[in-house]
């Protein structure tokens, strides 16, 4: 069964490791490091709260800190993090769980529990390419920029922590959501709290062979060609999509990038058995009631907000689009963005308002909102820019005079798999799943790297 898994589906379940019993889960486990990256204070608290505890905090790179350090300070954080890898390694902070998927149980913002399947993806089957049709796809536009700094991060460590969420379209809740009623054919694995609000977390050793079976059964059915084309209304010759990338774009597109330069000094069978070739992910169902799609704002800093907006409207009528903006006392109440207008709410200092487009070349408003942006960063490189989560960050950070925020309509979740298949990758930072407390924290680890290279 566990061969079958990586020969059909590319899915490796051969080893998953988490920390052993006398380490402390609340301080061990610390939530993605691309949240918080204009709030330097919260990773203040979560490194004061932490203290000398073995913790995942410092085997990351949180990005609030990309920006702030110079290249030497950078290198000595890579190069302790690295070592810290080696160090955990060495002194057993680890158990390994073999030849099993980790079902998790997440209480998120509201008390709905996420249901989640954590094993490792085959990079081979992965392509972040425009016009991919590789069976894992993404969902958003890579910034190939983005990916060096990572790759640096990522290319002498020994172990991956993954935050990298991928989904499924299974309505029928046929893959992981059966799980759920048998916990009692399962081995608890870890229960408790998540630090800094991050809610109830629980994971179970899903390695029972009926329990096997029926993943596996379930997936290849949604792979399956006749399935797939019925679904999406698509002719034959389109190529089945089963995995869309959903939080993690730019990890799992480093690890990618990894893997394709370590590949080249291999042989075939290294490459067939190296643990680099695999990523660890953890798979959600896009219809999961505890799932959220929410919108990512974007915060223009260091900018005059009057030369930003009058930009907007210039760099849209050059190209025969009607357009414009308002000011208006309450952004909260303006008309909702639709197909025929979109509608972009913006906050500077003490002034709120809209810009607007009628008969948008975009299908949602967020391309409507990036493209302009794309420009007019590109014109102004003093202006620097933020994507951020939760209307009370931006609302907060955009007291400024200084600083411009556009807060975006949430995307319907449905449309998602349709939209990739039919259009290929959505503008980047189009939506998140969660707000910021209810990101992926690191908790599971993989090595990738053989023992014998360490």
């Amino acid at each position: 069964m566990v061969k079958q898994f990586k020969e059909d589906l590319g899915i490796d379940i051969s080893s998953i490791l988490i920390p052993r019993e006398n380490i402390s889960l609340n301080k061990w486990a610390v939530i993605a490091c691309d949240q918080y990256t204009s709030e330097p204070e919260y990773w203040e608290s979560v490194d004061k709260f932490v203290g000398n505890e073995p913790s995942t905090l410092r085997l990351i790179f949180p990005e609030v800190y990309l920006e702030r350090e110079n290249s030497e300070q950078k290198k000595l954080r890579i190069d302790s993090i690295n070592k810290t890898m080696c160090d955990y390694l060495d002194n057993g902070y680890f158990e390994e769980i073999k030849n099993s998927f980790i079902y998790i149980e997440r209480t998120v913002k509201g008390g709905k529990i996420r249901k989640g399947l954590l094993f490792a993806i085959d990079l081979e089957q992965y392509d972040f390419s425009k016009g991919s049709d590789s069976l894992i796809r993404a969902t958003e536009g890579t910034i190939l920029d983005r990916l060096p700094p990572r790759i640096q991060i990522r290319e002498k460590a020994c172990l991956e922590l993954p935050h990298i969420m991928l989904l499924v379209d299974d309505p029928d809740s046929s893959i992981i959501e059966p799980l759920a009623c048998c916990k009692k054919m399962m081995n608890k694995l870890y229960s408790f709290d998540l630090m800094m609000g991050g809610g109830l977390i629980e994971g179970y050793q899903v390695n029972h062979p009926e329990l096997l079976q029926n993943i596996y059964n379930n997936l290849m059915n949604l792979k399956s060609q006749d399935t797939f084309s019925k679904k999406y209304n698509v002719d034959v010759s389109v190529s089945p999509m089963l995995f869309a990338v959903g939080d993690g774009n730019h990890s799992l597109a480093t690890a990618k990038s990894c893997w394709e330069n370590i590949k080249k000094s291999l042989s075939d069978d290294e490459k067939n058995f190296h643990p680099a070739r695999f990523a660890l992910i953890e798979l959600v169902n896009i219809h999961d009631s505890a799932l959220q799609f929410e919108p990512i704002h974007r915060i223009l800093f260091n900018v005059d907000a009057g030369k930003a907006l009058k930009y907007f409207v210039k760099f849209y009528s050059e190209k025969g689009i009607q357009c414009g903006y308002e000011f208006v006392d309450d952004y909260k109440k303006i008309p909702q963005t639709d197909s025929k207008k979109h509608r972009v709410a913006f906050i500077n200092g003490t002034e709120t308002g809209y810009i607007w487009v009628n008969e948008p070349i975009f299908e949602i408003d967020v391309g409507t909102l990036q493209y302009f942006l794309d420009s007019f960063l590109k014109e102004n490189p003093e202006v620097a820019i933020d994507y951020v989560h939760g209307t009370e960050v931006v609302e907060k950070l955009c007291r400024n005079n200084s600083n411009l925020g556009f807060l975006l309509s949430p995307m319907d979740k449905s449309h998602l798999f349709k939209t990739v298949i039919a259009d290929g990758a959505l503008p980047r930072k189009t939506f998140s799943m969660g707000e910021a407390e209810d990101k992926r924290y690191y908790l599971e680890c993989r090595k990738i790297i053989p023992d014998y290279l360490r």
